[in-house]
């Protein structure tokens, strides 16, 4: 497996490459910005792209996702339909383009890798986050020492502590890629993040 980040965008967000070198595919997790510069990194692997995932709807997440379209125009892109703009809705925090939607317990996969994806609402009524044997990609769910903010519309406090619960029960340790921030573990989390502490006595 081959696994890549970059920090694109104004306010720092994380993107992910994630590439089976045996099937020669790769595919990006939430191309915020700078899609000339993932579009590189991803031909600097000499893999195919091959797909696109996003946590949540946000724009500093899902920003490059028309130009790399432009250039790869075939390409699925998966996300929550919750996530989907609607004309009642401002644009800033939703998706508006074309996609695939997904939701709990389907599995995408980039050639032989597969990931789990968990509705994890709290962030945005539609966040996701991708699980395999021993990644965790966890959006804007949850960071080293924190969480997303819920204040923005579809948040919720509530949710997100349902949602660090249930991370903090997935079994043994994976090491975890958030959207934002550096990557921690589920057993650094656990003992340290305030934010899941607290949902783990709810």
């Amino acid at each position: 497996m081959i696994l890549k980040s970059m920090i694109v965008g104004p306010v720092g967000t994380n993107c992910y490459l994630i590439g089976d070198e045996t099937a020669g595919v790769c595919a990006l997790v939430d191309p915020g910005d700078q899609a000339q510069d993932l579009l590189a990194m991803a031909a600097d692997t000499g893999l195919t792209l091959s797909a696109i995932f996003l946590t949540h709807g946000h724009y500093d997440h899902r920003d490059a996702v028309p130009d790399i379209l432009k250039a790869c125009p075939d390409l699925p892109v998966h996300i929550h339909y919750k996530e989907r703009y609607q004309e009642s809705l401002p644009s800033r925090y939703f998706y508006n383009g074309p996609c695939v939607t997904y939701g709990e317990g389907d599995a995408v996969s980039v050639g032989s890798l597969s990931f789990k994806v968990l509705e994890t609402p709290g962030h945005t009524a539609g966040s996701v986050c991708l699980l395999s044997d021993d990644l965790l990609f966890a959006g804007d769910t949850l960071f080293a020492g924190s969480c997303g903010r819920c204040d923005l519309p579809g948040g919720s406090m509530e949710d997100m502590f349902h949602s660090l619960r249930r991370l903090s029960e997935i079994p043994g340790d994976r090491q975890v890629f958030s959207g934002h921030g550096p990557s921690t573990t589920l057993a650094a989390e656990r003992k340290t993040n305030p934010y899941m502490r607290r949902a783990m006595t709810l």
